[in-house]
């Protein structure tokens, strides 16, 4: 195989991320990011640093495009009006990008600036949304742990087939969400009353 015209770290990174979306993000190989893309795994250490750091690279462009999802799905909303839009947003990220998904839980290393800053990015932004029912930041803090643990648990669950029901998974996930959000509103009502 002949290198491939305009192969760069980008373009390597983007392919991995449809590597780990179709096969999951342990299927994601030297070997088979490169058949993807068409050259020889040896091609790959001009642009990556080995499987490890790739894998890295993909937490860091998982989390990016988790964002820029949520970004979106938030702009012009506040209240539960944007808590309903993230969670919607969340959750068709993890179903459309399930092994990107899976790479943005998985912290590289607490050291890695550029995860840490992309992470903190995500965080602001649930804060703010947030910032309706709680001011206090460290309090607030847990209430985005909250939030993040109800939607990853619809994304997981569903994921395994756990949903066999026949009520629609939207419906629960909207439902769980409006008890959340009451459960806010009385708990931010009590810290003001």
């Amino acid at each position: 195989m002949s290198p491939r015209k305009g192969l760069d770290r980008k373009s390597i990174v983007e392919a991995a991320a449809e590597l780990a979306d179709e096969a999951g993000f342990e299927g994601i190989t030297l070997a088979s990011l490169a058949a993807k893309l068409g050259v020889r795994s040896p091609s790959l250490y001009n642009h990556v640093e080995g499987l490890p750091a790739l894998r890295i690279e993909l937490s860091i462009y998982g989390l990016g495009k988790l964002y820029e999802a949520l970004q979106e799905a938030q702009a012009g909303k506040s209240g539960e009006t944007v808590l309903l839009a993230l969670a919607d947003a969340y959750i068709a990220f993890g179903r459309a990008h399930p092994g990107l998904y899976e790479l943005t839980l998985r912290s590289p290393d607490h050291g890695n600036e550029s995860y840490a800053a992309m992470a903190d990015r995500l965080v602001a932004l649930l804060l703010e949304a947030l910032r309706a029912y709680e001011d206090d930041e460290w309090l607030a803090i847990h209430y985005v742990r909250g939030l993040r643990s109800l939607l990853h648990g619809f994304v997981s669950i569903e994921r395994q087939g756990g949903f066999g029901m026949a009520q629609k998974v939207d419906d629960s996930v909207r439902l769980a969400l409006l008890a959340y959000v009451a459960g806010l509103s009385k708990q931010s009502e009590r810290e003001r009353g």
